[in-house]
């Protein structure tokens, strides 16, 4: 039967090693613990009951900003939005960060970002993806 390193199970499952990490700290998949022979590791047969669970009931505590593979989710205050016609700049500060996220004013509209609005930063490479909790 195969068994699955963490990062080859979240590979297969389109999620990061760190949301496999959680789901089995959470009892939520079972996997082999670390020992002498090598890392830890799911079993083949548990991966694809898993797998399959997550189509027929998609993981819940997922959020919009997690689906798409962010992997760093800053909460923070929007301290300002600055709207053109077609583009907006949104200033927030989580904690000691200060970011700028430019989006289409249609997305900000929507999001109904304002100066005091709590929202979640998801930063990924080069962009910052905001979104209201």
């Amino acid at each position: 039967m195969p068994r699955y390193r963490f990062a080859e199970a979240a590979e297969l499952l389109g999620v990061s090693d760190d949301t496999v990490r959680r789901w089995v700290e959470a009892g939520r998949l079972r996997a082999r613990p670390a020992d002498e022979h090598g890392p830890a590791r799911v079993e083949g047969a548990d991966l694809a009951a898993f797998a399959e669970s997550l189509v027929h009931e998609p993981d819940r505590d997922q959020t919009r900003a997690s689906a798409v593979s962010a992997r760093n989710r800053l909460v923070g205050i929007v301290t300002r939005v600055k709207r053109d016609h077609v583009m907006s700049q949104v200033e927030m500060v989580c904690g000691p960060y200060h970011l700028t996220s430019l989006m289409s004013t249609d997305a900000a509209d929507e999001l109904g970002l304002e100066p005091g609005v709590r929202a979640i930063a998801s930063v990924k490479s080069t962009n910052v993806v905001v979104e209201v909790p």
